[in-house]
């Protein structure tokens, strides 16, 4: 399994032949208590860069972007009864969507652990 990260603090973790996508521990502490999640739904394409899902919090209300593009498979149904699984667990069982990648160039423009934690340095 391969995790990378966007500058912009989502997180992609490499499955099988699918994606799993999700905001980090950073992310999920900057945005607060997260009371909303709504994800696009299964079967539509997605540019790198496109949003894949909006977060709403106590503070604000954020798009999460796709770190690489594909299509979505699925989204987390549990973020829709309890959204605040992404605080407590942001890179497990918080994840927001599932995606078949077209691309795997696209990993390229990402970063890995190491560079991650670098920036938040």
């Amino acid at each position: 399994m391969s995790t990378y990260y966007t500058k912009e603090h989502e997180w992609l973790r490499i499955e099988g032949d699918e994606v799993v996508v999700g905001i980090t521990q950073h992310a999920a502490d900057e945005l607060g208590e997260l009371v909303f999640v709504e994800g696009k739904d299964a079967g539509t394409e997605v540019a790198q860069g496109d949003s894949v899902a909006v977060v709403e919090s106590v503070k604000a209300a954020s798009d999460i972007y796709a770190p690489v593009g594909g299509t979505v498979t699925a989204f987390n149904d549990a973020l829709s009864e309890d959204p605040s699984l992404i605080n407590r667990a942001p890179e497990a069982d918080g994840w927001i969507v599932r995606m078949k990648m077209a691309d795997k160039a696209q990993l390229d423009d990402l970063l890995d652990a190491a560079a991650y934690a670098a920036l938040l340095a």
